[in-house]
């Protein structure tokens, strides 16, 4: 009998885990512990996601992921053995702790020092992000307490140093300091300077948002809660699904109420009848593309500040509120999300913007008399299966399931950040297709965006992108076969593929024109196939902002030109 080549090894564990993912919501309940969970985390070993390093060495605790993990887990979660997961709450006015990690838009609340409740409304990729950092750092976490430990059961001599530092409270002085780093290093079985790097990276975000308890208390919380979990059973790790969550699965209520909110919105200023083009994007890039050069432009002090449109841009991103104000006196309104999907969305009146001055190098031209200038929807970034609840939902022509809401929705634009995996960070990437890993659903996309659209002063690749099941369920052996065969895909993020299947269900439908212009446009945020380069090693900072506002401009300049 054959044996299975590393991407099939690879395909089969991402099934498995989202079959064990998908059965355990209608079971209600389950622990990492448990022969469930046990199946869970042989699959998540077996995908071995780069972001989690080296998870499978049990000689070594994997530091870069749990930094990564925990800055988008709620602060505490160290010390919870039981996590629930539930449908929308109304706890607001409770005195329950309200808790949004640093790098995630979920909300949690503590409900005591060991149990925790999510609030799920983005769906089951939100189910499948938290199973995959729960399990990973249920694995660390058994790493830390087995180290703890030396031969005869014994607690060795750097965990009690450890735990006394936590005990004791205070802020070590920087001799005490390279000590404590040092014995903790042995303990993780990490090097010194690998430990005191996310030592750092951990204190700063404790500092400026306070979004954990510190480095120590969160080493020390790990292993102490698997040392209780084995002395009493009742102790142990228990994750919680309540009924509400499960009835609410697949059904859209959140996203059905997000767009009803959308198109009443859209009637109440009378937009719903004009041409209306859909943007998915961040809240920030079309807002300043648009209204950053008549807010800014002449307050920077000389011509080269201003000529170059990404470098102006860099310039001014400590001007949000003036911007904000430009924007608001020219047809701009945004709009906070009330309904539980997290997702914000922007309204713009592009008959407004023929009194704003653009940057010059915008190819913008409004007809003020032009009664049918287009309205620009644009909505924050949808988080996996989530796009295709609120795209459904949105290109519907009815309000609150029941008045009649015909919209003239002109194009749709999907401006995001993706993995590459032919090029580097901050190239650009085109779908032509989107392939929804673990499916037989592949949909081919007619993109109004191609490579010659741009400059040539960054790369662009254009072909089909993989749609995957989370961040932290890519498989290097399956993502290289996407590549190297004659998939030949250029990219895999979370969205795409959702997107298109809502799109093409609308087409089907006859809720929008077989004619509307798509275009999918992302920049790499990450190549995960190549070290150094993936999203363990952290966000690019200013490096986005030049291909970013290079779709964002030329996604402009098409509707406007339309």
């Amino acid at each position: 009998m054959n044996e299975l080549t590393g991407a099939q090894k690879g395909r089969v564990a991402i099934r498995t885990f989202k079959t064990i993912a998908d059965s355990l919501i209608l079971r209600g309940n389950y622990k990492p512990s448990g022969r469930t969970g046990q199946t869970l985390e042989r699959a998540l070993r077996e995908i071995s996601p780069e972001i989690y390093g080296s998870m499978n060495d049990p000689r070594s605790v994997e530091l870069s992921g749990l930094e990564y993990v925990l800055d988008r887990l709620p602060k505490g979660i160290e010390n919870c053995n039981r996590i629930i997961l539930t449908a929308q709450e109304d706890l607001d006015h409770t005195t329950f702790e309200k808790i949004e990690p640093l790098k995630r838009r979920r909300i949690s609340y503590k409900m005591n020092q060991h149990e925790i409740c999510f609030v799920i409304t983005r769906g089951v990729s939100e189910v499948y992000d938290l199973l995959t950092h729960l399990t990973f750092l249920n694995i660390e976490s058994e790493k830390i307490y087995n180290r703890s430990h030396e031969e005869g059961n014994e607690l060795s001599s750097v965990w009690k140093k450890l735990c006394e530092a936590v005990e004791l409270d205070t802020e070590p002085a920087e001799k005490e300091l390279d000590h404590l780093l040092w014995s903790t290093s042995i303990l993780l079985g990490t090097t010194y300077q690998e430990t005191r790097k996310i030592y750092e990276n951990i204190e700063k975000n404790k500092r400026e948002f306070n979004s954990n308890n510190g480095f120590f208390k969160l080493i020390a919380g790990l292993g102490k809660r698997v040392k209780q979990s084995k002395q009493y059973d009742e102790d142990a790790l228990t994750i919680i699904f309540t009924p509400t969550f499960t009835d609410m699965v697949g059904h859209h209520v959140v996203s059905r109420n997000w767009a009803n909110q959308v198109k009443q919105k859209l009637y109440d200023l009378n937009y719903h009848k004009r041409p209306i083009h859909i943007i998915s994007a961040n809240m920030h890039s079309v807002k300043n593309t648009l209204y950053a050069y008549a807010a800014q432009g002449n307050k920077l002090k000389s011509k080269s500040e201003t000529s170059n449109l990404y470098q102006f841009i860099s310039e001014t991103k400590d001007s949000t509120d003036q911007i904000t104000k430009i924007a608001n006196q020219n047809g701009f309104t945004e709009i906070k999300d009330e309904t539980g999907a997290n997702i914000n969305y922007q309204i713009i009146d592009s008959h407004a913007l023929s009194k704003v001055t653009f940057h010059p190098s915008l190819n913008l031209d409004f007809n003020p008399e032009n009664k049918d200038n287009p309205v620009i929807l644009v909505m924050d970034y949808a988080f996996g299966a989530q796009a295709f609840e609120l795209m459904d939902e949105l290109l519907k022509p009815e309000l609150n399931q029941e008045k009649l809401f015909p919209q003239n929705i002109v194009s749709i634009s999907i401006v995001g950040k993706a993995g590459i995996l032919p090029g580097e960070k901050g190239d650009i990437i085109l779908a032509t297709a989107h392939v929804i890993e673990g499916t037989a659903n592949n949909y081919i996309v007619n993109n109004n965006l191609g490579k010659d659209d741009f400059d040539g002063s960054i790369d662009v690749y254009e072909g089909p992108i993989v749609t995957v099941l989370g961040t932290s369920l890519q498989n290097k052996d399956v993502l290289e076969k996407f590549q190297t065969t004659s998939w030949k895909a250029v990219g895999l993020e979370m969205e795409g593929g959702h997107y298109q299947r809502a799109i093409s269900a609308a087409m089907i439908k006859n809720h929008i024109s077989k004619d509307i212009k798509i275009r999918y446009a992302y920049y790499a945020s990450d190549n995960p196939l190549k070290s150094g380069q993936t999203l363990a090693s952290g966000s690019m900072g200013k490096e986005g902002i030049k291909p970013t506002y290079m779709i964002t401009k030329l996604v402009l300049e098409k509707i406007i030109s339309e």
